[in-house]
């Protein structure tokens, strides 16, 4: 319940506080708007046969989804509680994808095929109230000549982005080699997941013969998983097994502890779903933030040229000022008493001032105009092909975020007219500042202050059970 209103507070926060910025630089709120707005979800992601429904199924306690080793489901089937309102039944994809109250709009741009393969079944189960499961069609080594219809990895990585908690499972006789499992590790999950939301789990671990059979079969994953991720330290693997599927192989006791950890892990989701919103949040402040810099830029730049200009003609303006007449003069005979002369001699007069007045404002005017209409346009069009100049690019992090964003400041730029100079984007900034300062920190300490409350609590009731003495029989 704690956590729910917390949500609540976010979500009121960052839509009062963040969505317009975002909408003003035209960026998009989807993808925050998604995961702000319903429960926490976890993705379980794996190979056919790989274990997926069989481990759905142990969590909620009842036969839920269809096991077996050849694929058996093709579809994404969002498992959750029915609102009070509600009744358990089945949701088609086509109701899904159009219900805003949902997170599954996006899905929408993916066509019919996904559609017709998506659907959500309401459960009356307690471990569902506040939790939603995903369980995903198998990924395959190859698919037929039309594929499957639908662009999977994109889909993939759309519920990635929705997720609190992504499961990618394996098992000991497809450790990794499969296609889509290699697309997905490679490029969908690190572009949409952060590594501390997703687990890696090798399960049906009791099929191997025996412990060297499991130790080629764990190495073998561990090799691919380093192959496909690029890096050297592979993340935490959890072995685990379903003691009712389980063919009774021996030894399988010492995974027991494990196997509770991981079940833990995966049920203790919502948990994660508040550090995930904020580091959502974070990401899109940052994003926010550099397109805002390079705009303030922008405005900068084009307020130095424009004053330049200015500065120019006003400068060749006051020449005028004092000459213009008196050139005239010399080359035409009129007028006949100069401004210049005029005012040394004491003897000014207003109608002394109609030609140097002239001269002035036609420099400004002209310098104006030379600058609507040459100097504005070359700066525009610079600004616009080498976006780069505007971006502070001092660090891996900014670079790898500017090239996210800088198209979208190419579009605001060019859409940009001269009347833009009078935005204060730095005002922007400001704002930007005092929600990152005021706001998201005061929530990054609440849950940071919770999990460690937490924490102590569970060491307390650690040692607490194990100073309690045994009772003689």
């Amino acid at each position: 319940m704690v956590k729910k209103k917390l949500q609540r507070e976010i979500t009121k926060r960052v839509k009062q506080k963040l969505f317009p910025l975002l909408e003003e630089y035209n960026l998009s709120t989807r993808d925050l708007d998604s995961v702000l707005k319903w429960k926490p979800i976890v993705l379980i992601l794996g190979n056919y046969s790989s274990g997926k429904s069989t481990l759905v199924n142990e969590l909620l306690g009842e036969e839920i989804q269809r096991t077996g080793q050849a694929p058996t489901d093709d579809s994404f089937t969002v498992l959750t509680a029915p609102h009070l309102s509600e009744r358990p039944g089945m949701v088609p994809g086509a109701m899904l994808v159009n219900d805003d109250a949902l997170p599954f709009t996006a899905f929408k741009g993916y066509g019919d095929q996904l559609i017709s393969h998506f659907l959500m079944k309401q459960i009356d189960s307690d471990v569902l109230q506040n939790l939603a499961i995903v369980d995903t069609p198998g990924m395959l080594d190859s698919v037929t000549e039309k594929g499957r219809g639908y662009d999977f990895p994109g889909v993939v990585g759309q519920f990635a982005k929705l997720a609190d908690l992504v499961v990618l499972m394996f098992d000991p006789h497809k450790a990794g080699t499969i296609k889509e499992t290699y697309t997905t590790i490679r490029s969908t999950l690190p572009e949409t997941a952060e590594e501390d939301r997703i687990l890696f789990v090798m399960s049906r671990i009791d099929e191997c013969d025996n412990l060297s059979d499991l130790i080629r079969s764990y190495g073998t994953l561990c090799w691919n998983l380093s192959q496909m991720t690029g890096r050297k330290d592979i993340p935490r693997i959890y072995l685990t097994f379903a003691p009712e599927v389980a063919r009774g192989a021996e030894g399988l006791d010492i995974w027991k502890e494990e196997r509770a950890q991981l079940k833990e892990k995966i049920l203790s989701a919502p948990e994660l779903k508040i550090s995930h919103i904020l580091h959502l949040v974070d990401k899109k402040l940052f994003e926010l933030k550099m397109v805002i810099e390079a705009m303030d830029r922008f405005v900068e730049g084009g307020r130095g040229l424009l004053k330049k200009t200015l500065k120019t003609g006003l400068g060749v303006g006051l020449i005028l000022f004092f000459s213009l007449d008196l050139f005239i003069f010399l080359v035409a005979g009129v007028p006949g008493n100069a401004f210049l002369p005029s005012l040394i001699s004491g003897a000014i007069a207003p109608q002394h001032l109609i030609v140097p007045l002239v001269g002035l404002l036609s420099s400004l005017a002209g310098f104006s105009i030379w600058f609507m209409k040459w100097r504005w346009p070359r700066y525009l069009k610079a600004c616009r092909d080498d976006a780069d100049r505007l971006a502070r690019l001092d660090s891996a992090m900014r670079e790898s975020t500017w090239q996210r964003m800088k198209t979208g400041v190419q579009q605001l730029l060019s859409k940009a007219k001269f009347k833009d100079l009078s935005l204060s984007h730095h005002r922007n900034l400001e704002t930007l500042e005092k929600f990152s300062q005021e706001d998201l920190r005061k929530y990054f300490t609440k849950i940071r202050k919770t999990r460690l409350a937490k924490a102590s609590a569970k060491k307390i009731d650690s040692v607490e059970a194990e100073a309690e003495p045994e009772l003689d029989p």
